[in-house]
């Protein structure tokens, strides 16, 4: 019984989507840290974002984040409030805008919304529309996420060994 109460997830099931229903997790900050590792890790060292005279010279006047970084830090938000943890089955699709640059030193945050519940064998496929928005409330970069949620289970009521 403990060993079950462990694997129990943490997130919403299907079931406890509706469309409408909308979640706004906490800030983040995007730091030139960021931007350094994430260059490290994607292997993205565009001067547009590592090298301060060169961006100096380009339309925004500065270096300025990734646009698939904020697209990252943007999920890792979402799954910081716990409600797909344990419940999401696949990321099945992506729709995404890049609006607007994200600078160093800007805090973005995201807004969710539950657009469509589409039921599919034991679960369905929720579509959010997801905007990431700065400290001065510009939507920086916005779009659709489908995911592919787990359905409540069924209670099981024993088996038979005979």
């Amino acid at each position: 019984m403990a060993e079950a109460a462990l694997r129990q997830p943490r997130g919403r099931y299907f079931e406890d989507f509706q469309v409408g229903a909308r979640v706004v997790p906490a800030g983040r900050t995007i730091t030139e840290a960021d931007v350094v590792l994430f260059a490290g890790i994607s292997g993205d060292y565009n001067p547009l974002h590592t090298d301060a005279e060169y961006a100096q010279t380009m339309m925004f006047g500065e270096r300025v984040a990734h646009g698939l970084l904020g697209l990252a830090v943007a999920s890792g938000l979402a799954m910081q409030l716990g409600f797909l943890e344990g419940t999401a089955e696949a990321f099945t699709g992506l729709e995404w805008k890049f609006k607007a640059p994200i600078r160093f030193g800007d805090t973005i945050h995201v807004e969710a919304e539950v657009a469509q519940r589409r039921p599919m064998g034991q679960g369905g496929l929720i579509v959010f529309n997801m905007a990431v928005v700065n400290q001065r409330g510009e939507t920086v970069q916005k779009g659709q996420w489908t995911v592919l949620v787990r359905g409540r289970p069924t209670p099981t009521h024993g088996t038979s060994l005979g």
